[in-house]
């Protein structure tokens, strides 16, 4: 790995921030509190070509690696849109790569270069309510009938469902019993959302308001055979593919919010005046500070390493996983510091602190636990005994 300055990474750096000035933490903060998804920044953002910067460039795409998604959308998280702006775009960004990887030529050119241009919303369903992290008891059901199947069950936590023309919808088409392993007859449907067939009810949420997540019944809902994605049965192996850029891309999410949370406590430590001399004097404020970038510097290292891998094509699950741990710890962290900072005005909202507090706390939690990845590195790096 070469740590010079890479002259095209600054460029998409300086290029997105170009874009994202325009919408200041006023546009956040209103979006975030009256439910608005944040189309403006989403057309803006599409037509500078940043939403399609992974997609092949025979698709209208950017033909880029994981590494400058990843930069997009680590500045989105840095301009202080947060996890508002990064879910704005993340699953059109790469949600679509089991249809880049394992789509059929007809669907790749029918849906990739609507994804590229911003005018496809897509959303992602794979999460139940009782199955959760075990995706391999999920009971959404898909049978054929013809040249359609009919899905019928509940996802949940499916981000933007209301505002998305398709999901990427992941059934099981042979029932858990007649499977010889768990994770086999599952399958990657792409399936419209805007239909009677459909329910959609939003979850309401602590945060993370502008981008809705939700609640979705599938009531006998017709998919064509067409809009399957590779072979039936093998959904949750081309899921697999997904997980290591997902890691990387949610780490550097993490990574935004930490970032701008730092800036913008440093810069009320600088000015604020207690005692006739600036807060960020004293050490019980200056430390935790250092600390918190400390932390963001080692995680932004790990990012890089796993990134770099993954463009190059070389294993790197344990260093996705690693990225995705520290930098959803080092980003609350930096996020937390910040609201001790400002003390009681960390807790009002115009502030803003408080909104990445928030929304760096769900990086915790989603879209994989940190214990879950405790799990992963216990168990296929340590060699450890599996634990659940």
């Amino acid at each position: 790995m070469d740590f010079d300055v890479d002259d095209d990474s600054e460029a998409i750096r300086q290029a997105v921030r170009r874009v994202c000035q325009d919408f200041d933490d006023t546009y956040w903060r209103d979006c975030d509190e009256q439910h608005r998804f944040p189309w403006d920044f989403y057309h803006a953002m599409a037509d500078g070509g940043w939403v399609g910067i992974a997609i092949p460039q025979q698709y209208g795409g950017g033909d880029r690696g994981i590494t400058e998604a990843s930069i997009v959308l680590e500045e989105v998280a840095a301009s202080g849109a947060a996890m508002n702006g990064c879910s704005a775009l993340h699953l059109s960004i790469f949600g679509m790569n089991p249809v880049v990887k394992y789509g059929s030529a007809d669907m790749k050119s029918k849906y990739l270069p609507r994804v590229a241009s911003g005018d496809l919303h897509v959303a992602f369903g794979v999460t139940e309510p009782d199955s959760g992290t075990d995706t391999s008891s999920i009971t959404t059901r898909a049978h054929l009938d013809g040249d359609r199947y009919l899905v019928r069950g509940q996802k949940v936590w499916t981000t933007k469902a209301q505002d998305c023309e398709k999901v990427l919808l992941l059934v099981r088409t042979t029932p858990l019993k007649d499977c010889k392993k768990r994770t086999d007859g599952m399958t990657l449907l792409l399936a419209d959302l805007q239909r009677p067939e459909v329910d959609i009810r939003p979850i309401p949420k602590v945060g993370r308001n502008a981008v809705a997540s939700c609640e979705v019944r599938y009531d006998d809902l017709p998919v064509a055979v067409d809009d399957r994605v590779g072979e039936e049965g093998r959904g949750f192996q081309y899921l697999l593919d997904g997980l290591n850029p997902e890691r990387i891309l949610v780490a550097s999410e993490a990574l935004g919010i930490g970032k701008v949370a730092i800036r913008k406590a440093v810069a009320y430590a600088k000015q604020r005046q207690v005692f006739g001399r600036p807060i960020g004097m004293n050490q019980g404020v200056a430390f935790p500070l250092a600390e918190a970038h400390a932390r963001l510097h080692g995680a932004e290292l790990v990012i890089r390493e796993a990134s770099w891998r993954y463009d190059h094509g070389l294993p790197c699950a344990e260093h996705a996983n690693t990225a995705k741990w520290l930098a959803a710890d080092a980003g609350h962290f930096a996020a937390d510091r910040a609201m001790q900072t400002f003390g009681g005005f960390g807790y009002a909202k115009e502030y803003d602190v408080s909104r990445y507090w928030v929304e760096s706390r769900l990086m915790e939690i989603a879209p994989i636990s940190q214990e879950m990845i405790m799990n992963y590195l216990a168990e296929h790096v340590l060699g450890l005994p599996r634990s659940y």
